[in-house]
């Protein structure tokens, strides 16, 4: 596998639409940098967010998940609170190719200020908003903010490309817009049979 620089993610982005709306140059003037960069792309945070809250003392679990777990906010500063996390998503939509990976980093800003980004790896042939977890790992409150850069994606291109893609396994949060929540299969399979 090898990482792809800017000039295979600026034609990807032009020609087949895998990072929409696509930023060319890094922005980094009085915010936290976004746009494409040398091997990657430092992708910016919407301003939507799940703030976790333990208010009604619901219980977490990925089997059968609670909405109730979370406070629903559209602002452009997110507090998190102390030793908490939010749910949040990028503003770019992504389609990526069948022979590609894509790993995401936290960026330094948030990460030397204690904010731990994640994601789980984008698969081949995946595509939608990407929901992200950032967590606040201090015993303060932090803020983080939508418009501005949150992480990095890198793309990994495979020997050769894989037999089954996430397309065509009916992944479970294919074509995912906002933030979403954990989902588990049977209840998507549900959802398809009411419809």
């Amino acid at each position: 596998m090898s990482v792809m620089p800017d000039h295979w993610i600026r034609k990807m982005s032009a020609e087949q639409g895998m990072i929409t709306p696509y930023q060319e140059k890094l922005q980094r003037q009085g915010v936290i940098s976004y746009g494409l960069s040398s091997y990657g792309y430092d992708a910016r945070l919407a301003d939507e967010f799940k703030i976790f809250t333990n208010i009604d003392n619901a219980i977490v679990d990925p089997k059968n998940f609670s909405d109730n777990s979370f406070v629903n906010r559209k602002t452009d500063v997110c507090v998190i609170p102390p030793n908490s996390f939010v749910l949040a998503r990028t503003i770019e939509y992504f389609k990526i190719p069948r022979d590609i990976l894509v790993i995401c980093l936290g960026k330094s800003t948030y990460a030397r200020c204690g904010l731990i980004v994640n994601v789980t790896p984008l698969e081949p042939e995946w595509e939608g908003h990407v929901t992200l977890e950032i967590s606040n790992t201090t015993p303060l409150p932090a803020r983080v903010y939508a418009n501005e850069g949150v992480c990095q994606f890198l793309f990994l291109k495979a020997d050769s490309e894989c037999e089954t893609s996430y397309a065509d396994r009916g992944g479970k949060y294919m074509k995912q817009t906002g933030v979403t929540l954990p989902r588990m299969e049977s209840e998507i399979k549900e959802r398809a049979k009411a419809i």
